[in-house]
């Protein structure tokens, strides 16, 4: 992906095939700003996004944006090369919010497909946190096999438990999101593998964003 791509809620009419239905807010959230958001990719890195294989949109209300893969999948077994067991992707977003607001990544939803032989392991795992900041959230999910369906996994974070964004900061933001796939048990001679990914073929990654007022200074 090219440095600097930038997308606004302008182009949400391109989400309608990517975007599941909104998630509520919990009890607690405030309205979102009823100015736009604008996220800027500063880098896409890892094995599971090579150059150009990412995108991230912006949805119209501005309480998600969306991350789109189109080579992300974690293999093991088989004739798979020894490296293709951990795929990782490392985004670093610069999200400009209107002036008076903070932000959260309140929850996200990560969708796939598992071919896991009996006896093998998948996993999916993310962290989140602020450039600068010593708090980091994690979330992981496990996958037993036999396995041979989509699957899905929601991060979701208590209100008391966000890490904001601090105001009148402009800070980056960053998401690191893994598979890994091991044979485990299984018959050495057979492929497991894991991918994120939706029925086009694309990877769909959902991050809901929860908003608040920053204090007048």
């Amino acid at each position: 992906m090219a440095t600097g791509l930038l997308l606004s809620g302008t182009i949400a009419a391109l989400l309608t095939s990517v975007l599941p239905a909104q998630h509520q807010p919990s009890g607690g959230f405030e309205d979102p700003p009823p100015d736009k958001i604008v996220i800027k990719v500063a880098t896409v890195n890892g094995s599971g996004c090579p150059q150009g294989t990412a995108a991230v949109a912006v949805s119209e209300d501005n309480t998600a944006f969306t991350v789109t893969y189109s080579d992300y999948l974690a293999q093991a077994g088989g004739d798979s090369p020894p490296t293709a067991f951990r795929k990782n992707c490392q985004l670093n977003l610069l999200v400009h919010v209107p002036q008076g607001f903070t932000y959260a990544v309140a929850s996200a939803d990560y969708r796939g497909f598992a071919a896991l032989q009996d006896g093998a392991l998948g996993t999916q795992r993310a962290s989140y946190y602020f450039q600068g900041s010593p708090n980091t959230e994690y979330r992981t999910h496990p996958f037993e096999g036999p396995l041979d369906d989509n699957w899905q996994a929601t991060d979701s974070t208590d209100w008391a438990q966000l890490v904001w964004a601090p105001c009148g900061v402009q800070r980056n933001f960053n998401i690191n999101t893994e598979l890994r796939v091991s044979a485990g048990t299984s018959d050495p001679a057979e492929v497991s593998f894991m991918t994120m990914d939706s029925t086009d073929g694309d990877i769909s990654t959902v991050y809901h964003l929860a908003w608040k007022e920053c204090p007048e200074s």
